[in-house]
């Protein structure tokens, strides 16, 4: 059951635990299915979940957390978990902003450069993780996509004429393609920008956050949610993942799981008039970069 929160109830229930706060500010940060977040005091992030499938996926986070964070150089939330009622968690705010598109189009190529190392730093320490226990910590497969049979159905009728043989090219591709040669891992599977705490001012990366949908899935898969951002930063991570992992990338595999990664959304929200717009557009970015 979906509870409805708002502001106030949520600074009640805050000041409860922390009275020490009542001077400070209180923004709220999101209010989608899942959670609500508060910003408070732009230091500390309070994350309510709205119903039941969400405090569990906070409390996996947290326990994923505990074994990510002393495994990895980038900065990641420090989640602390208050059992309520109702729960919540708390973390120090990670400094930054997101990472979109027409904002790493202006980096210098230091700044560039510079993050790539630190995310592919970041994706090999994460792979290095000991599976048994992220299992034990709740980590499962991360969520599939539609089937091919869904999006020719679904997606292709919903994309203007001139990218539907883009769409289709794809899914024949993808069915043709062989597992993946290094299996699955536990990774992130949610490296775009508006996961990540950037710093524009001195152009380099505070730390990443929302680990609720890490688990296990085709390692290859994890580098396809940075070409949100740009194909020059995917590329840039490859290589400096490739010089730390040993593992040798196939980069037409990531193109092509790329694209189905946008044909599955666009199928999920065809019938969704308020998400379809911009699913057509990143699958129409991607198509015509």
């Amino acid at each position: 059951m979906t509870r409805e929160i708002d502001l106030p109830e949520l600074r009640t229930t805050i000041l409860r635990d922390f009275p020490e706060l009542a001077k400070a500010e209180f923004k709220p940060l999101t209010a989608g299915w899942h959670s609500v977040a508060v910003d408070v005091g732009d230091r500390l992030i309070f994350k309510f979940p709205r119903h039941e499938t969400a405090q569990r996926a906070l409390i996996k986070e947290a326990s994923l957390l505990a074994l990510v964070r002393p495994a990895v150089t980038m900065s990641v939330p420090d989640l602390t978990l208050h059992e309520g009622p109702p729960m919540y968690s708390r973390h120090r705010k990670l400094r930054g902003d997101h990472l979109v598109a027409a904002q790493y189009d202006r980096l210098p190529e230091p700044a560039r450069d510079a993050l790539g190392r630190r995310l592919g730093e970041f994706y090999a320490q994460l792979h290095r993780l000991d599976h048994d226990a992220v299992r034990a910590a709740g980590a499962g497969p991360v969520e599939a996509w539609l089937s091919a049979e869904e999006i020719l159905a679904r997606a292709v009728p919903a994309l203007p004429v001139e990218l539907r043989g883009f769409a289709e090219e794809t899914v024949a591709e993808w069915r043709d393609m062989p597992p993946d040669p290094y299996g699955t891992t536990y990774g992130f599977f949610d490296g775009h920008g508006w996961n990540m705490a950037f710093d524009h001012g001195g152009g380099t990366l505070c730390g990443i956050y929302d680990f609720a949908d890490s688990g296990f899935g085709p390692l290859h898969q994890e580098f396809i949610y940075s070409n949100f951002i740009s194909p020059d930063l995917t590329r840039r991570i490859a290589d400096n993942y490739e010089a730390l992992s040993g593992r040798q990338l196939d980069h037409r595999r990531i193109d092509v799981l790329t694209g189905m990664h946008r044909l599955s959304e666009l199928a999920a929200f065809a019938d969704d008039p308020a998400r379809r717009p911009d699913m057509i557009r990143h699958v129409a970015d991607w198509a015509r970069p």
